[in-house]
């Protein structure tokens, strides 16, 4: 929605530099942003009245939310309560012919909307965009704008409080400020009934606001190619208030692919006696696609293997209020690792992922947020019918969407007395199902993990953690063989698992879910593990190669759909105080700064084009074993071949092979010397071309003994503050790197934390990874020296001063 009205302003500028009489006798639509400089209260008030008394107002700008931090912090829950905006809107000279709205892209969840004290309207849900006419309440000047935006318990909204993620409250995308004439168009449908390689056809619904009779319009489409040719042009009288037009037989279509996303544009204007009144500019691409029964699926008449993941709509410091920027970097770095389809989980996203979508290449399983809580009520299906009619609307015209998801996880955990009920909840997603295909044909809709309701939708995704919630990832295969039979289309959605940056282990669990011994003992004790996310092995090391074995299956069988994996960026959850970093879900190749973790480089050794290499692990530069054992190196590369260096000596070259297990085959047996170690891995056939990676280890022959204290250093970052670390330590000040336990991170003067971000150095409390631990400290202006302290039940307090 974003796009297509700031294309449409972009289109009138142009205008009124090439045709200023033309311009002015015309009221064509305007957009604003008015993100900047909003006023915000905590007052959960819902009495207008009362919250104009409020003096307890401060500055913000949008996006926005009152949970960007709280979410993170050592107390457990999150402000579920309303809160007010408000800003002032100057329009000195109100235009009689056009009307005047305000458009939300998100406001999270319930919101009303007050101009000069009176209600002009509010929305139902989160996650959607919606507009406010506001034409009837302006006056020339100053005009208030009140926003109340409630995030509470409210049970006949979905999605349900007790889903794995959290709910932010806020305003939590852009608002603008939009002008139309009187005489409109309002969102265009746009079709592509007919595609193939030879022809195309394009059919759109555009529907008239304040059409009559008499109007005497007409619209007039202009196609253009993606290099901006024109096509076509048709024009066509308007005689009712939805007009339907269509551009048959375009030839050739250059069609839209994850490869080559060729996206036309289409201009809609509004005549009326000849003149422009409205303009519109919509994009469109052009392509087909299939699943094929219990196979493979087809994008433009080829097979294409689905290379995803998934992605929760939040980052460090700002939770869901994230700027556009922030979305589009995402997208450009899962598109980067080589995925080329993301699913939203669990609910529609902001525009510019969409947008962002279209022009990478990425095709989107958009999902409408039913997650968890059942089925309710006549108030909840008519909220939940509601906002799916909103996503479909809405997001219709978007190439890169195939599929239109209508819940996750719907069964699990009640929110109503039978809400559970098989029967209910299948006649429910029926009707859903209806709906979806009745608003939209062309595409797919799907669920995850509900068995009972697998057969209502056209494509289904079971639950298959294998190596993780249950099982060794060496079963996979026999898991999708089973699900590909059983399941007519069946696409892999959500598998992996949490791993802790810098935490590793000399001996991670192996693929059939064993303990092995990590080569110190006299005699190895093996120890079966039926359940490896109850036992914790967080280790980065687990976590690739359970990933690297996915990869492998799901890269050689020729009739699998593909998989997603869960989840690109580590995010929020009230529902794990417990972990490592309490209340984040750490399953992500990225954590929730945005910073690779090991796993990323093990997909992009499976998808991505530009060629790299990449020694596992950056996070793992000290290391420690019997003198006479040599450890295995893997290197992470989409290259033919690699060679290793140890110390300036060669290891030999290997052939990359995705057949084989681990890293392909790029696998060395390194004889660490004690002290330092220098690994260099290289490939390229000329200097042109050479990439290249390295990496230094730190290595002992002595095996530290038990933790007996923690130690504190800093380091002075370029933003001018400190990294604090603290280490375990043995008694004879060796590092204890079997040290996991969670210490807790305290600045006692002369500046605070950089805490509540749920990252690796952003989290007051957390875990240790291989015996250590780090937070980022913000000295303040005074003189006064800083003074960091850590502990834990096991040890007393470390300080630590830091002169200034």
């Amino acid at each position: 929605m974003r796009n297509f009205y700031s294309l449409s302003l972009v289109f009138c500028l142009a205008l009124m530099l090439v045709c200023p009489m033309m311009a002015q006798e015309h009221s064509l639509r305007t957009k604003q942003n008015i993100n900047d400089k909003w006023s915000y209260s905590e007052n959960s008030t819902s009495l207008v009245h009362l919250i104009k008394q409020d003096n307890h107002w401060t500055t913000v700008n949008l996006p926005h939310t009152w949970n960007s931090e709280d979410i993170a912090d050592s107390s457990p829950g999150y402000r579920r309560k309303g809160s007010w905006y408000k800003k002032y809107l100057n329009v000195p000279n109100i235009d009689t012919n056009k009307n005047y709205f305000l458009y939300f892209e998100g406001a999270n969840i319930n919101s009303e909307i007050y101009i000069n004290g009176n209600n002009a309207g509010g929305h139902i849900g989160g996650y959607i965009g919606f507009d406010i006419d506001i034409t009837p309440y302006l006056k020339n000047g100053s005009n208030e704008v009140l926003v109340r935006v409630d995030n509470g318990y409210n049970r006949d909204i979905i999605p349900s409080q007790k889903s794995d993620f959290f709910i932010y409250g806020g305003i939590t995308r852009d608002v603008w400020l939009v002008t139309k004439p009187k005489i409109a168009m309002g969102k265009v449908k746009l079709t592509t009934p007919i595609v193939s390689n030879a022809n195309a056809t394009l059919k759109l619904t555009i529907p008239i606001e304040q059409y009559t009779s008499n109007s005497n319009i007409e619209v007039e489409v202009i196609l253009k190619d993606p290099n901006g040719k024109k096509v076509s042009k048709v024009k066509k009288e308007v005689v009712s208030s939805n007009t339907g037009l269509s551009i048959d037989k375009i030839k050739n279509p250059k069609l839209w692919d994850t490869g080559t996303p060729n996206l036309y544009s289409v201009e809609i204007l509004l005549l009326k006696d000849g003149k422009i009144i409205d303009m519109l500019t919509e994009r469109v691409g052009f392509r087909w696609f299939e699943f094929k029964d219990h196979g493979a699926f087809y994008l433009n008449g080829n097979r294409l293997l689905l290379r995803g993941t998934h992605r929760h709509e939040e980052h460090a410091g700002v939770g869901a209020a994230m700027t556009n920027e922030m979305h589009r970097k995402d997208m450009e770095l899962i598109k980067e690792m080589g995925a080329n389809f993301v699913r939203l989980a669990h609910y529609p996203q902001d525009p510019e992922v969409y947008k962002s979508c279209d022009e990478l290449g990425l095709l989107v399983w958009d999902e409408l947020p039913w997650c968890r809580g059942g089925v309710g009520g006549e108030v909840w299906q008519t909220n939940t019918k509601n906002m799916l009619k909103e996503i479909i609307s809405q997001n219709h015209n978007h190439p890169s969407i195939i599929i239109w998801s209508l819940g996750n996880e719907m069964y699990w955990l009640p929110d109503f007395e039978g809400g559970g009920d098989v029967d209910r909840m299948n006649t429910f997603l029926t009707e859903l199902n209806t709906i979806a295909h009745n608003l939209d044909p062309s595409r797919k809709t799907a669920i995850r993990k509900y068995y009972e309701g697998a057969d209502i939708v056209d494509v289904f995704s079971p639950s298959i953690w294998s190596g993780w919630y249950s099982g060794s990832y060496k079963s996979y295969q026999k898991a999708i063989d089973t699900y590909k039979q059983q399941y007519k289309h069946f696409l892999h959605a959500e598998y992996g698992g949490s791993s802790h940056v810098g935490r590793h282990s000399e001996s991670p669990i192996t693929g059939e879910g064993v303990i092995q011994s990590d080569g110190w003992e006299e005699a190895i004790v093996q120890t079966q593990v039926s359940n490896i996310a109850q036992i914790g092995d967080w280790s980065e090391n687990y976590i690739v190669d359970l990933f690297d074995w996915h990869l492998r299956i799901s890269e050689t069988d020729q009739d699998f759909v593909g998989n997603v994996q869960w989840a690109f960026k580590d995010f929020g959850t009230p529902l794990r105080p417990e972990n490592d970093i309490p209340y984040m879900n750490q399953k992500g190749l990225m954590d929730r700064a945005g910073k690779p973790k090991d796993a990323f480089y093990v997909f992009k050794s499976y998808w991505a084009e530009d060629p790299f290499v990449y020694i596992e692990s950056h996070s793992w530069t000290e290391r420690q074993g019997p003198k006479d054992l040599a450890r295995t190196i893997s290197v992470f590369s989409n290259c033919d071949k690699v060679t290793l260096y140890h110390n300036g000596i060669e290891l030999g070259t290997k052939i990359k092979d995705i057949n084989s297990f681990p890293a392909s085959g790029l696998t060395w047996d390194v004889l660490f010397q004690e002290g330092g170690n220098e690994l260099v891995a290289i490939s390229g056939d000329n200097t042109k071309n050479i990439v290249k990676d390295t990496l230094k280890v730190n290595y002992r022959y002595q095996k530290n003994g038990a933790a007996k204290r923690l130690t504190l250093s800093s380091k002075k970052l370029d933003n001018g503050n400190y990294l604090v670390t603290s280490i375990a330590e043995d008694a004879n000040g060796l590092r204890c790197l079997d040290y996991e336990d969670k210490v807790y991170f305290q600045c006692l003067e002369g500046g605070r934390t950089f805490n509540n971000q749920g990252t690796p150095t952003g989290s007051e409390i957390i875990g240790m990874a291989n015996g250590k631990a780090s937070i980022e400290v913000i000295p303040d202006k005074t003189t006064q020296d800083v003074t960091i302290m850590v502990l834990n039940q096991n040890f007393k307090g470390t300080y630590l001063t830091i002169k200034k």
